[in-house]
This record gives structure tokens, C-alpha cells and sequence, in this order.
């Protein structure tokens, strides 16, 4: 069994769409980071760093507990403990990677700019709006560019796109109109038809 600390955030809502997917048992606990859940003494020794998502898999290496935080480690080591949507292959694999971090490094830093600046900023501040605007659309782009070559983001769905889906789940919160990024208006409904990635997007209920 697998512990899931969460909220609904697009961070959180990676871990449990990937959990759905592959069909592991686990059970959800709710971090109300509105609340400040996540600087509680409990949950910092799981998670240091104070942010979701994190797990516990109580059967994990050698049949130990095992404490994980950062989205995007906590997603290939579900991949490669279920050994699904991350592929064996050499250079597959690093495919997927890269686009794993580009989600981590870019995708998921600009656009939560974008949100804090058009909806938690006291008051506007121009530039900032301009500044992550401006990028988010670009990363758009260059989703743009590569869904138009490929039907997910490496190559077959994997956990890259599992990574990318709650963030562009939110473009309405960056202003940002599907139907100016075909390509990723029609991976983003594809994706989203999937069942465990509806399932995955109502966690924590």
C-alpha cells in the first residue's frame, strides 16, 4: 500500500493520476496547504522540503518503507516499480526524460508564476504579468511545435505527459485559449478522455 500526501494542485494531481494508471493501492491524505498542512512536524520528516506531493511506499526496495518527495522522482519510481509508462529502452527512455524535465524545469515554474501574479499577487505588477505571459506562451509553443510531430509528448503516453496534463489543465488561470495551440488542444483532450486520468484529477476528493 502505497501513502499519498496531497492537494489539489497540478503537482499533487501527478502522483495520482500516475497511481491510477497503474493501478497501485493507495490511500489518500489530504495536506491542506491553505492551512499550512504541509509545515506540520509529521509530515516534514516525509517531505523536508514542506511542499506536495509525497509518498510512502510501505513495500518498497526489499520490502522497506519508502519515503519519496518531488513529483518527478516520485513518477519514475512508480514507473519503474510497475514497470509502465517509462520505457526500458536506452534511448526511448531518455526521450521521455527530457521531456519529464522540461514539464519540472520550465512548464511547472512559469506557469505557477503566471498563476501567483494574475490571481495571489496584493497588486498587479505589469512587468511580471508581461515577463511569465510571455514565456508561458512560448513553452506553449514549443508544446505546440512537438505535439505537432508526435501523438504525446515522447513518443507514446508515458509519464511526461502525465507530468504536463494538470499544468495545461489550468490554462484559463494563465489566459492562455487551447484553440491558438491546436496541436495541444488535441493532446489535452485526448488525455483527458482517459479514466484514470479523470479519476487521477478528483484526487483528493
Amino acid at each position: 500500500m502505497i501513502d499519498l500526501y496531497t492537494w489539489g494542485t497540478p503537482n499533487g494531481r501527478k502522483v495520482s493520476i500516475m497511481l491510477e494508471e497503474t493501478g497501485l493501492a493507495y490511500r489518500v491524505h489530504k495536506i491542506d496547504i491553505s492551512k499550512g498542512d504541509q509545515f506540520k512536524p509529521e509530515y516534514v520528516a516525509i517531505n523536508p522540503n514542506s511542499k506536495i506531493p509525497a509518498i510512502v511506499d510501505n513495500e518498497g526496495p526489499g520490502g522497506q518503507p519508502l519515503a519519496l518527495f518531488e513529483s518527478g522522482a516520485i513518477l519514475v519510481y512508480l514507473a519503474d516499480k510497475t514497470g509502465r509508462l517509462l520505457p526500458k529502452d536506452p534511448a526511448a527512455r531518455y526521450h521521455v526524460l527530457e521531456w519529464l524535465m522540461f514539464q519540472m524545469g520550465g512548464v511547472g515554474p512559469i506557469f505557477g508564476q503566471v498563476h501567483h501574479f494574475l490571481r495571489a499577487a496584493p497588486e498587479p505588477v505589469p512587468y511580471a504579468i508581461e515577463r511569465y505571459g510571455k514565456e508561458t506562451r512560448r513553452l506553449y509553443g514549443v508544446l505546440d511545435a512537438r505535439l505537432g510531430k508526435e501523438t504525446f509528448l515522447a513518443g507514446d503516453y508515458s509519464i511526461a505527459d502525465i507530468a504536463t496534463f494538470p499544468w495545461v489543465a489550468r490554462h484559463e488561470w494563465h489566459k492562455v485559449a487551447l484553440g491558438d495551440f491546436p496541436n495541444v488542444e488535441r493532446w489535452y483532450r485526448t488525455i483527458g478522455a482517459r479514466p484514470a486520468v479523470a479519476r487521477g484529477m478528483q484526487v483528493p476528493a
